[in-house]
C-alpha cells in the first residue's frame, strides 16, 4: 500500500483513563484530531431525532439505512465532511477514530471512519452498543473513500470508544476487525495495536489473513499478520503512542482534566512548548501536538464521563494546535454559539481561524510561545473551574431550564474565548517578539 506524499498525510492520537484511573472518579476520554494544514475544524451539533421506517441517510460517499431514532451528538467535523473525527452524545458515551495502515487496501467507496464516528454516537448509548454499531456497519458496508479533499486516500481505521464505565478499542481493515476493552489507561495512535490479546474477532479473520497470503500464527496476533511496517515508518507512530501511555501510567490515580491538556500538548523533547528542528524519519518529529508535515492538530476534545451523571453533558474543546490554544467547556445542549459552530474553506475571523493564525504566528516565531500561553494559562484555569461550576450546577436541573442555564453559559464562554484570542492575535501580529 502507498498511502500517499511522505507516508505523512495522518496523524492523531486518542487516549483513556477509567474511573479508577482519576483523581474524581469519572473515564476520562481525549482526542487530538491531526489534518491537513488550514483545514477547518468546527464543533457541530446534532439534534436527537426520530426517523420514518424506510429513511435512509447518506453519509460521506454512500447511502444507508437510517435507524428509528437517533442522539443527540456533539463532534468535531472537517467543514466538507459528514462525519466527526471525535463526539460525545447525550448518554455520555465518546467515540474518536485514527487511520491506522494494514496490509489490506480499503474500497474506493464505503464508510469513512469519520462516517463511523457519527454513526456510532447518533445509535449507541453506551461502549458496547457502540461497539456492536460499529462492528456491524464495518461488516455490511465495508470502509472506502478518501478522508482527504486534494487527494484519493481510502484508508484503514481504528476507534477509541469510552463510557463511564468501560471502554474498548476497535481497530479494522476493510471488512474485517479486532477488538479489546481498555485497560485502566490506555491509547490509540496510527498504527494496529491489538497483539494476540484480542478478545472478539470478525468471522473468517484468520482464513482472511491466509487469503492475502500471510503468515497467520497460533495464538493469533492481529497486529503481527496485518500491520503495515514495510510501507509505514515506525516513527510515525511509535513514539507518540509510547508517551501517551507513559504519561497517563505516570499520573494513574491523579489524572485529571488539566493533566490531560498537557498530555494533548505534549512535544516530546521540550514538552508543552513546540521548537521545531526535528529531523522527519525520527519519532521527534511526530508529536503528540503535532506542528510540521502534512498533518498538523486542528481541533481536541476532553471528555468527562460520569457513572450514573444526570443532566446535559459538559466537555472541552479547542481549537487549533493544543499548545497555542485554550480548552474551553461546552455543554451538549442543544444550541451552541456560532462562534463554536462556525467554519469556513479561507481563513477568516471566525474562532476556529483565530486560534489558527495563532498557531501559525507560533510556527513562525516559536519563541511567541511564552506570550501565548501567559495568556491562556490563567484563561483555561478559570474556565475549567467555570465549566466544573456548570455541570453540578446542571446536574440538577432538567428539559427547558437546563437548556437555558446552557445558552447563557456557553455565551459566556465564548465571548470570553472569542476577546482573548482576538486580543492575543492582534499582540503577535503588531508587538515585535523576542
Amino acid at each position: 500500500m502507498k498511502p500517499g506524499p511522505g507516508n505523512r498525510i495522518a496523524a492523531c492520537d486518542t487516549v483513556v483513563a477509567l474511573a479508577s484511573a482519576t483523581r474524581g472518579g469519572s473515564t476520562l476520554f481525549a482526542k487530538n484530531s491531526d489534518r491537513p494544514p488550514g483545514e477547518c475544524q468546527p464543533l457541530c451539533l446534532v439534534e436527537r431525532a426520530d426517523h420514518a421506517p424506510d429513511a435512509r441517510v447518506h453519509c460521506q460517499y454512500i447511502e444507508i439505512p437510517q435507524v428509528r431514532r437517533t442522539a443527540r451528538v456533539l463532534g468535531s467535523r472537517p467543514v466538507w465532511l459528514w462525519g466527526f473525527e471525535h463526539g460525545v452524545n447525550e448518554y455520555g458515551l465518546a467515540v474518536g477514530n485514527e487511520t491506522i495502515f494494514a496490509r489490506e487496501t480499503p474500497a474506493s467507496r464505503g464508510l469513512l471512519g469519520m462516517d463511523l464516528v457519527r454513526l456510532a454516537l447518533e445509535r449507541a448509548t453506551n461502549a458496547d452498543e457502540a461497539l456492536d454499531v460499529l462492528t456491524s456497519l464495518i461488516e455490511q458496508h465495508g470502509q472506502g473513500g478518501s478522508g482527504f479533499r486534494e487527494f484519493e486516500f481510502p484508508y484503514n481505521s481504528s476507534f477509541l470508544v469510552a463510557d463511564p464505565d468501560g471502554a474498548w478499542i476497535l481497530e479494522a481493515l476493510g471488512r474485517h476487525w479486532a477488538a479489546r476493552r481498555c485497560r485502566s489507561t490506555d491509547a490509540i495512535s496510527n498504527q494496529i495495536t491489538i497483539a494476540s490479546d484480542w478478545e472478539r474477532l470478525s468471522e473468517g479473520i484468520r482464513e482472511y489473513g491466509t487469503h492475502l497470503g500471510l503468515d497467520v500464527g497460533e495464538p493469533f496476533d492481529f497486529a503481527a499478520t496485518f500491520r503495515d511496517v514495510e510501507n509505514i515508518p515506525r516513527a510515525l507512530s511509535e513514539g507518540r503512542l509510547r508517551r501517551s501511555r507513559t504519561h497517563l501510567a505516570a499520573s494513574e490515580g491523579r489524572l485529571d482534566v488539566a493533566l490531560i491538556c498537557e498530555l494533548l500538548r505534549d512535544h516530546d523533547r521540550s514538552g508543552r512548548q513546540y521548537r521545531p528542528g526535528a529531523e522527519v524519519d525520527t519519532e521527534a518529529y511526530y508529536t503528540v501536538c503535532m506542528h510540521e508535515g502534512l498533518s498538523r492538530t486542528t481541533a481536541s476534545l476532553i471528555a468527562g464521563l460520569e457513572s450514573g451523571g444526570t443532566g446535559l453533558p459538559v466537555v472541552w474543546a479547542s481549537f487549533g494546535r493544543p499548545c497555542c490554544s485554550v480548552f474551553f467547556p461546552v455543554v451538549v445542549a442543544e444550541r451552541l454559539p456560532a462562534a463554536f459552530t462556525e467554519g469556513s474553506d479561507e481563513p477568516t475571523d471566525v474562532l476556529w481561524w483565530v486560534f489558527e493564525k495563532i498557531a501559525l504566528a507560533v510556527e513562525q516565531n516559536p519563541k511567541r510561545a511564552d506570550d501565548v500561553r501567559a495568556v491562556f494559562d490563567p484563561l483555561e484555569a478559570t474556565l475549567l473551574d467555570d465549566g466544573r461550576r456548570a455541570a453540578a450546577d446542571l446536574a440538577g436541573l432538567s428539559g427547558a431550564g437546563a437548556e437555558r442555564y446552557a445558552e447563557a453559559f456557553l455565551a459566556d464562554v465564548a465571548e470570553r474565548v472569542g476577546q482573548a484570542a482576538r486580543r492575543l492575535l492582534t499582540d503577535l501580529a503588531t508587538t515585535p517578539g523576542p
